[in-house]
């Protein structure tokens, strides 16, 4: 790998890191787990919590974001 190339990547990791930790800093913010859709169930001692509608706004989110580098490098 030339030296030109290892930056970038070592930029873009970097970035992203950046990125991952605001999201996880202002994460208190984001209603994830808590939006319409999601399937709560509280009993006396039990909660289940089955994320469906966060599972698919992530997914949605990481698809995008992996289109949207497969059409940069190009």
């Amino acid at each position: 790998m030339e030296w030109h190339r290892a930056g970038v990547v070592l930029m873009v990791l970097g970035g992203a890191i950046f990125v991952l930790g605001l999201l996880l800093a202002c994460g208190l913010r984001l209603p994830l787990g808590r939006l319409p859709g999601d399937i709560v169930v509280e009993r006396q001692n039990f909660r289940l919590h089955i994320p469906i509608t966060t599972c698919l706004l992530i997914s949605a989110v990481a698809s995008a974001l992996l289109l949207l580098s497969r059409l940069l490098k190009k």
